[in-house]
C-alpha cells in the first residue's frame, strides 16, 4: 500500500505537468493563429485608407478596420511575449539560446505589441479630440505612451546586454516616437491641421510596427531559419519612412500653393 501510495504521488504531480504543458501550447498555436489573422486582416486594409481620399467614408471605414485589426495582433502580441518569457520552455526549438529567444520572442514582441496599441490609441485619439488637445494629456492616454517607453527602454537595454543591436535600434524608434508624440500634446499653442500629420504619422507608425512584429516575429515562428534575415526587421522602416517623407512633402506643397493664392496675406 505504501508503495502504491508513493507511485501515485509521482505519477499525478508528472501527469499535472504534462497536461499543463500540452494546454498551454496548444493555447499558443491558437493565440499564434489568431495572431496571424488579425494581422493579416489590418495589413491588407492598412493601404487603403493611404490609397485613398482622406476624409472620404472609405478612407475611415478602411482605417477603422486596420486599427481593429492592428489591435488584436498587437494585444496578441503582448499574451504570446508573456508566455514566452513564463509558459513552457518548447518555443521554436530550433532558436536554443534561450536568451536570444527571451529577448527576440519575449521582450522584443511585448514591446512591438504595446508600440503598435499605442500608436492605434494616439493616432485615432489625436482625431477625436482635434479640438481639445488637453483630453491627450489624461492618465488614460499618458499610461499607455509611459507602457510603451518603458518597454522599449527594457527591450533596448536587454538587446544591448545580450549583444543585439536590432533590438536597440527598434527600441529607438518606438521611444523617439512618443517623445514627439508628447511634444505635440503638452505645447502650448498648435497650429491649425496640426493633428492631421500627427495622426498619419501615428498610423504609419502603426503600420511600422505592425509590419516588423508579423514578419520579424510572427512568421519567423514558421520559418524560423530566417530569424536575422535583414529585410523583415528594416523593410517596413524603410516603407514607413519614406511614406512620412512623401507626406511631408505634399503638405508643404499644398501650403505652399496655399499662402501665394490671390488674396491670401503673406506673413512677414
Amino acid at each position: 500500500m505504501r508503495r502504491a501510495g508513493r507511485t501515485n504521488e509521482i505519477f499525478f504531480p508528472s501527469l499535472l505537468i504534462h497536461v499543463y504543458f500540452a494546454t498551454s501550447m496548444h493555447m499558443f498555436e491558437t493565440l499564434v493563429l489568431l495572431h496571424i489573422v488579425t494581422g493579416t486582416l489590418g495589413l491588407a486594409a492598412f493601404w487603403v485608407p493611404i490609397a485613398t481620399k482622406k476624409g472620404a467614408q472609405a478612407h475611415r471605414r478602411w482605417g477603422r478596420i486596420a486599427c481593429y485589426g492592428f489591435l488584436g495582433a498587437g494585444s496578441l502580441a503582448v499574451v504570446m511575449a508573456l508566455l514566452s518569457l513564463y509558459g513552457p520552455e518548447e518555443r521554436i526549438p530550433s532558436v536554443t539560446d534561450r536568451t536570444l529567444f527571451a529577448g527576440l520572442f519575449g521582450w522584443m514582441m511585448l514591446y512591438l505589441g504595446l508600440l503598435t496599441i499605442g500608436f492605434v490609441d494616439y493616432g485615432l485619439a489625436v482625431v477625436r479630440h482635434a479640438r481639445d488637445r488637453a483630453q491627450l494629456r489624461r492618465a488614460r492616454y499618458q499610461a499607455v505612451m509611459a507602457a510603451v517607453v518603458l518597454s522599449g527602454l527594457w527591450c533596448g537595454g536587454f538587446g544591448l546586454a545580450i549583444g543585439q543591436p536590432l533590438m536597440v535600434l527598434v527600441s529607438v524608434v518606438g521611444v523617439v516616437a512618443m517623445v514627439l508624440q508628447q511634444r505635440f500634446v503638452w505645447r502650448r499653442e498648435a497650429p491649425p491641421g496640426a493633428h492631421v500629420g500627427e495622426h498619419f504619422r501615428a498610423l504609419i507608425g502603426m503600420g511600422i510596427s505592425a509590419y516588423t512584429a508579423f514578419l520579424s516575429v510572427g512568421l519567423v515562428r514558421r520559418f524560423p531559419e530566417q530569424v536575422f534575415n535583414p529585410l523583415f526587421w528594416a523593410g517596413p522602416s524603410l516603407v514607413g519612412v519614406g511614406l512620412i517623407l512623401w507626406f511631408t512633402a505634399q503638405a508643404n506643397r499644398r501650403k505652399r500653393a496655399r499662402s501665394s493664392a490671390p488674396g491670401v496675406p503673406r506673413s512677414g
